[in-house]
């Protein structure tokens, strides 16, 4: 067994680890080839990939992100193997704590290597709620990059405004008595949505149900919660969000939609 880094060429090899269920895995392993702040990992025997896993750097913070293990060699410990070898890179670049969102199938491993859960996502799909655009909603200029900054580190505690540059311009914020309250960036992952108000975080959500018929947030937004259960929806799964390290006092209340599994 051979830890290697992952190169351009191994993209094309993902298809035969590609889990049930899950999204497209190349386009997040052709990000993290060009982005410096990610380190993709493979393992080899055999001559072939049997794992792969990243780990995402944003300064003092680290995520864990697509720790996959080809189906002919699970129950052999790669996958605690891969976790071990993903820490020690967030210990080499001195991050202070690691973060990471758990299948069913990979919290037994993640809890062995000493990760605790911190709370849980909520999951819902085929959501079909048509709304007319808040005259608060309104289109990202670039007066709003401090507060959006501001809004997201507080809610996060992750110095993470550097990930949000291409997608501003594309961006809406629910903007009230001269503040920025929230802001929703479709191209970021999934969608990214953060508000320090429910009227915000409410009508931004409704702004991606117009074009999106998922959302993922952690089930302490009560407000997102009992907003998708009031219109007949209810969670389809959940999935463990998980910390090894410094705890932070991330305000999960304002995360009305995530942006990924692998950046938070």
């Amino acid at each position: 067994m051979e830890v290697q880094p992952f190169n351009d060429n191994d993209v094309n090899l993902l298809v035969d680890l590609q889990p049930d269920g899950w999204p497209d895995i190349t386009p997040s392993f052709r990000f993290y080839k060009v982005s410096s702040f990610c380190f993709p990992i493979k393992i080899i025997i055999d001559g072939k990939i049997a794992g792969i896993g990243a780990t995402i750097i944003h300064h003092k913070i680290a995520w864990l992100g697509h720790i996959i293990v080809h189906p002919e060699h699970r129950g052999k410990g790669i996958g605690g193997y891969i976790t071990k070898k993903l820490i020690d890179i967030a210990n080499q670049h001195d991050c202070e704590t690691i973060n990471l969102v758990a299948t069913d199938l990979g919290a037994p491993v993640y809890e062995k290597a000493g990760f605790t859960t911190e709370t849980e996502y909520f999951f819902f799909k085929d959501i079909h709620i048509a709304s007319a655009l808040s005259p608060l909603v309104i289109p990202y200029k670039k007066e709003f990059r401090e507060q959006i900054a501001e809004i997201d580190y507080l809610t996060s505690q992750e110095d993470r405004v550097f990930l949000f540059e291409e997608h501003l311009t594309g961006g809406l914020v629910y903007f009230n008595n001269n503040m920025v309250e929230g802001f929703y960036l479709p191209t970021l992952g999934e969608g990214l949505i953060i508000a320090n108000t429910r009227a915000a975080g409410i009508e931004l959500l409704k702004v991606h149900f117009n074009a999106n018929d998922k959302v993922a947030f952690p089930k302490d937004n009560l407000y997102a919660t009992t907003f998708l259960h009031e219109n007949g929806y209810k969670e389809i799964r959940t999935a463990k969000r998980m910390i090894l390290g410094k705890k932070r006092n991330v305000i999960l209340s304002n995360i009305y939609n995530r942006i990924a599994g692998n950046i938070g």
